[in-house]
């Protein structure tokens, strides 16, 4: 199978303070695989590290105050892009992100709560049809079904 995964997850230091959220399950898992990393906001330009941002209504703003919509929109297309020449399977995508949640998010206060919503980029993947899991979800559902023999 093909699978396109956020570059964090596979061990990048792209988060925005520059660590990553690498999973050694899912990397081990994804060696039997072909795979696409891919990071939206490395893509739009955006440093690491960098000031943490969430989406604040039709705005992603960073706790600087600045308004990086634009740098997320351009990397959300470029990874799209990427995404359709490479025709995954499957794209695994890291929890609670501005880029890459799905179905929650940080609510943009930078207080830590959460509430229901899609980054940028798992939405412009959900628009498109394109199946789409969080880690968690791929490592509880998919994963096990993969291994029973």
């Amino acid at each position: 199978m093909k699978y396109a995964v956020s570059s964090c997850l596979l061990g990048v230091n792209c988060k925005y303070n520059g660590g990553n959220n690498a999973s050694s399950e899912l990397i081990d898992y994804l060696k039997e695989h072909e795979v696409l990393q891919v990071c939206p906001e490395v893509l739009g330009g955006l440093p690491t590290p960098r000031a943490c941002a969430e989406i604040s209504g039709e705005y992603i703003m960073n706790t600087e105050g600045e308004d990086v919509t634009a740098q997320f929109k351009k990397g959300a297309a470029l990874a799209l892009a990427q995404i359709r020449e490479f025709q995954p399977d499957l794209v695994i995508l890291q929890p609670r992100s501005p880029s890459c949640g799905k179905g929650i998010i940080y609510d943009g206060s930078f207080q830590n709560r959460l509430v229901e919503g899609d980054g940028m980029f798992a939405r412009l993947l959900l628009d498109e049809g394109i199946p789409v899991m969080t880690c968690g979800e791929f490592l509880e559902e998919v994963k096990p079904l993969s291994t029973k023999g």
